[in-house]
């Protein structure tokens, strides 16, 4: 039976991104990683936290955008239609859970499937 090292894999993970990001920084490509997070849910902020600490680490762009529980579909869809758009941010993660009052599926697929970090969207399901 074999034992993983589960931190030494991860550090040499980090490692292979890091300079993958480091060769296209050299050819003028920053990669940029938008990640919402509606409401205040404490193990969901410190996911979010520890995402942008090792997005920055890694030496992409780290776009956090905090919101409030309130949130409603319409302005969180407006901000998935804006990240999609703009040409800085590579990669979208959507936070999950969602608070109830907001249809989580319609949230992920309207991350265009190629910044879809999570691989939720039914196109990218569809591809497994």
């Amino acid at each position: 039976m074999s034992i993983i090292d589960g931190k030494s894999f991860a550090e040499r993970l980090r490692g292979r991104v890091s300079a993958t990001v480091s060769g296209l920084s050299d050819r003028g490509i920053v990669p940029g990683l938008a990640v919402v997070l509606v409401g205040e849910d404490p193990a969901s902020a410190v996911y979010v936290r520890n995402k942008g600490i090792q997005t920055r680490e890694a030496g992409m762009v780290s776009f956090e955008h905090k919101l409030e529980a309130s949130t409603g579909q319409d302005a969180l869809m407006a901000l998935i239609a804006k990240l999609n758009a703009d040409p800085a941010v590579h990669g979208i993660l959507v936070q999950l859970p969602l608070p109830g009052h907001l249809d989580a599926e319609a949230v992920i697929n309207a991350i265009a499937p190629e910044k879809d970090v999570d691989g939720f969207t039914i196109s990218n399901v569809g591809l497994l």
